[in-house]
This record gives structure tokens, sequence and C-alpha cells, in this order.
């Protein structure tokens, strides 16, 4: 499986203590799922860019500060399409998050972070995230999650970095 080229995404959690904001999928890959703001890598772009596009059309909002904190890749034992995921923190920005075609969004405290309704992965990662660690990773998926079904986790790897 390692063999095949790798798509690169972002991802972006907007972070304001004690909360995070989470977009609902309404819509394509992991619909039905609670995540943050992100998608793929257009040609030309930037991760970076990539990331505050993304976050621009999934929620209407503009970032002024934001810090990559983990790289994740992802592999489905049913398809051999590779994912490289970018994860960034965004604590400022401006706007107000709004619901668009692809997300809904609504914050959440820590401690009710909707982790049964979220990619099978989140629960292990994004407890780093949130303590101010940066990491990095690789899952193995049966196949991805949608409003019915979660993901089964067959190989984890994940740590912390410098």
């Amino acid at each position: 499986m390692s063999g095949n080229p790798k798509k690169l995404m972002t991802l972006c959690i907007i972070r304001q203590h004690p909360k995070v904001l989470l977009g609902l999928k309404k819509r394509g890959f992991g619909v039905g799922r609670w995540n943050g703001f992100g998608g793929k890598v257009e040609e030309g772009e930037s991760i970076e860019g990539a990331a505050r596009r993304e976050l621009r059309e999934e929620a209407g909002l503009e970032v002024l500060q934001m810090s990559e904190r983990g790289v994740l890749d992802f592999e489905f034992e049913s398809d051999p399409k590779r994912f490289e995921m970018h994860i960034f923190e965004v604590n400022e920005f401006s706007g107000e998050p709004n619901e668009t075609e692809e997300m809904k969004p609504e914050w959440f405290d820590f401690d009710e972070i909707p982790f049964d309704r979220m990619w099978s992965d989140d629960i292990h990662w994004m407890p780093l995230l949130l303590s101010g660690k940066k990491f990095k990773g690789r899952f193995l998926f049966d196949r991805p999650s949608d409003a019915e079904y979660s993901a089964k986790i067959l190989e984890k790897e994940l740590a912390e970095t410098e």
C-alpha cells in the first residue's frame, strides 16, 4: 500500500480555550461526521494557503494566526489512495462561523467533544493538539467513515515531535 502517491490534505482546528470549533460534514467524504475544516491542496497552492482557503470556504472565517501541529498519514485497506494530512491549530481569526453547503459549525467544550461521531483516529491525536503538543503519525483504516459507519483502525503509529 505504501507505494501509492499521497494526496496532500489540510485540517484546521479552531481553538478558543476552553472551546473548539468543529463542523458537521453535510456532504462528500466523511458525511455525517464532526471534523475540523479542511480539504485537499490544489496544484500550485501551498499547504498553509490551502488551509486558509478551506477554512474560508467551509466556515467563512479568515485566519489571523495559525500554527502547524501535526502531520498524519492515512491509508485504507479497501482503497489504494493515501492521504498526508497537515493539521493546523487556529487561535486567532476574523469573522463569525457560518454554515455552508459543506459544513455546519458548532462550538464544543474540550470535555464535550463528540469523539463518538468523529473519525476514529481523532480521539488519539486531538488531545495532543489541545494540550499544545506537536505530533506525527500514521493510521491504517479498514474503509472510510460515513454517517452510519465508523472506520476501524487496523494499525496506528503516533508520536509527539519537537
